[in-house]
């Protein structure tokens, strides 16, 4: 249904659709690289989640996944990256951050090393989130930034997020 075959963003709302159509409450994207349809991501709003290999808002945005993000993120000094989960919006990487897990630039860092670590701490936060926000366990905060009360608390046990 999308995106089509000839490559344009047209159809978004027979996407809409066929998701109303099968009862989809939440939608999980796990490094997806497109702009979701406007629509769609209107008609999930607060309900539609995806990881981005980088703190965010650091390192992101159209041409920004894979390994430009780290190679970017050791080019640049940062001290520190690591997975973020956040809401989709209409815009690559803008939307509400939900929860992030830092991961430190050790001296000597390739891209590849840097990645492996990141992975491994995507892997951790990604499922969790997910699972946060299928059990309504996200709350919106007054500034409409999300919160996970279970990940917060996670801090003071020495994980970052």
């Amino acid at each position: 249904v999308w995106p089509r075959e000839d490559g344009s963003d047209a159809g978004g709302e027979a996407l809409l659709e066929e998701m109303q159509s099968r009862a989809v409450g939440v939608v999980v994207l796990a490094g997806y690289l497109k702009l979701v349809p406007e629509c769609v991501v209107r008609a999930y709003d607060r309900r539609m989640l995806n990881v981005h290999p980088a703190l965010l808002p650091a390192f992101g945005g159209k041409g920004m996944y894979g390994g430009r993000v780290h190679s970017a993120v050791v080019a640049s000094g940062a001290r520190f990256s690591g997975p973020t989960v956040h809401f989709v919006s209409a815009e690559y990487d803008r939307g509400a951050i939900l929860a992030q897990r830092a991961v430190p630039v050790l001296p000597g860092d390739t891209p590849d090393k840097l990645a492996a670590r990141v992975l491994r701490q995507e892997h951790w936060l990604f499922p969790r989130a997910v699972a946060a926000l299928c059990a309504g366990r996200v709350e919106w905060r007054d500034d409409s930034r999300p919160i996970v009360a279970e990940l917060e608390e996670a801090k003071g046990e020495g994980d970052a997020l």
